[in-house]
């Protein structure tokens, strides 16, 4: 963006607790299997505002501090007893901070816009956690003050919820400083020692046999296979759909239903998929948080793992749905925490057993964080009427942002931390979905919340085979 830009680079040193060597916990394994499947970094990287008069020093002393508090932070990779990788907690090492200095001239929007491309950058820039460490931070230095700062975390170390107490401990992003940690918090060495114990284990064969379940009968692909074709001339596309309108009615159905918003906002996008492409049952990887179980609710790790659910739409109402997609949900996130190659071999032996290797191809993540617990408080506060949705209706918008390379599912829909809309990031195989499927499906999201919203009795529409037809 600038002709000029000055980088420096600021020795950090840091020592804490927790040194160590320990196997890949389930979580690292999961990560890992997902980055080999699509090649994508899944850093975790974002620009935030600095407070005036900031200095160099003080942001140098808040990431020395951070790498000592949290032993995931100072975690690489080791060879493993058996030749595979494992995890190395170090007591001690020196990072460094960059600092960029951009031009004086340049005007602050377009300062914000290169620490946002920055973020962005490092996002897509590949870690090698043999060697590097975790964590990567930056500032943007304008006119002598600091404005931004850009910091960058591996996914191997943390999830979503480890992301958000991270950037709670820095005070980023309007984050209130955390209080003193949890004594009871598992640290990620101890982790990934305690998935090898017989307990775990034990929990890990009954989450394998709830897959197994869904797995036996399903077809090889969740929406058939793919064909010639694509969006022009590629067949992985993301794109962007957001509609306060379906936010409105999704917060309306969970008041009657007595549900929360991401149960209803689940039935609502499989009943938009069944209308779209005939699949009913719909079976589906669901991601899961695990941070209900003991010690899991402040752990700085990847805790996060695929569920799988299926829910049936076809023949029914909207708010039957919510209420299989509250149960199915409750299922899929009471067997989501396992060892990933456990289930690799069962997965490679039912496809032995039925005579063909079939994977779910489906994949829903609802990462919000803050804005769910906005939305599902005083649900009963403020009812929902036609004309305040068609007040909104105007505000919604699809936009396709560009082509992928790659993508092992058909369908992947994540529901984004946006206030007040249903925001959905989605990504779409064009060899297996036609244009307009695609749209009918989004829109259908909005379109179906709307109806369930001003009609308890709203039917499914859904027919199975249908195509959509």
């Amino acid at each position: 963006m600038f002709a000029q830009t000055v980088q420096a680079q600021v020795p950090v040193a840091f020592a804490g607790p927790g040194a160590g060597t320990a196997p890949l916990t389930w979580g690292q394994k999961a990560i890992m299997q997902d980055m080999r499947e699509t090649g994508w970094t899944h850093n975790v990287s974002g620009a935030h505002p600095m407070p005036a008069g900031v200095t160099i020093e003080q942001v140098a002393a808040e990431f020395a501090a951070l790498m000592a508090r949290h032993p995931a932070l100072r975690m690489r990779l080791g060879a493993g007893d058996d030749g595979g990788p494992c995890q190395v907690v170090s007591a001690s090492g020196e990072t460094v901070l960059d600092v960029v200095d951009v031009p004086d001239d340049a005007d602050p929007a377009d300062v914000a816009a290169f620490a946002y491309d920055l973020g962005h950058a490092r996002l897509l820039s590949h870690y090698d956690l043999y060697r590097d460490w975790s964590v990567r931070m930056a500032v943007i230095r304008h006119r002598g003050a600091l404005v931004h700062r850009v910091l960058t975390i591996d996914h191997l170390v943390v999830d979503g919820t480890a992301t958000s107490l991270i950037l709670a401990d820095l005070g980023l992003a309007g984050r209130p400083v955390r209080r003193v940690a949890d004594p009871r918090t598992v640290q990620i060495l101890d982790l990934g020692r305690r998935e090898e114990t017989p307990p775990l284990r034990r929990l890990s064969d009954r989450a394998v046999r709830h897959w197994a379940e869904h797995l036996r009968d399903v077809p090889p692909l969740t929406f058939g296979e793919p064909k010639a074709g694509g969006r022009r001339g590629h067949r992985y596309w993301h794109g962007r759909f957001s509609s306060p309108a379906a936010y409105l009615a999704v917060r309306a159905i969970a008041a009657r239903t007595r549900t929360d918003t991401s149960r209803v906002l689940l039935a609502v996008i499989a009943v938009a998929i069944g209308r779209a492409t005939g699949v009913s049952p719909l079976t589906a990887k669901l991601i899961v948080g695990n941070r209900f179980r003991p010690g899991f609710a402040e752990a700085i790790a990847p805790l996060s793992q695929n569920g799988v659910l299926r829910v049936d739409t076809a023949d029914t109402t909207v708010d039957e749905v919510v209420a299989r997609a509250r149960r199915a949900a409750v299922s899929a996130g009471k067997y989501a925490y396992y060892d990933p190659a456990q289930l690799a071999e069962v997965s490679a032996r039912l496809d032995a057993e039925r005579g063909y290797p079939a994977r779910i191809s489906c994949r829903i993540n609802d990462r919000r964080v803050t804005t769910r617990q906005a939305a599902d408080g005083g649900l009963h506060d403020d009812p929902v009427t036609a004309e305040r949705i068609r007040r909104r209706a105007d505000e919604t918008f699809l936009v396709w942002d560009g082509p992928l390379d790659h993508l092992p599912e058909q369908v992947f829909i994540t529901v984004e931390d946006q206030p007040e809309t249903v925001h959905l990031q989605v990504i779409f195989d064009f060899g297996c979905f036609t244009e307009e499927q695609a749209e009918r499906l989004l829109r259908g999201v909005e379109e179906v919340a709307v109806e369930a919203a001003l009609d308890a009795a709203a039917p499914t529409r859904v027919v199975p085979g249908s195509a959509g037809g």
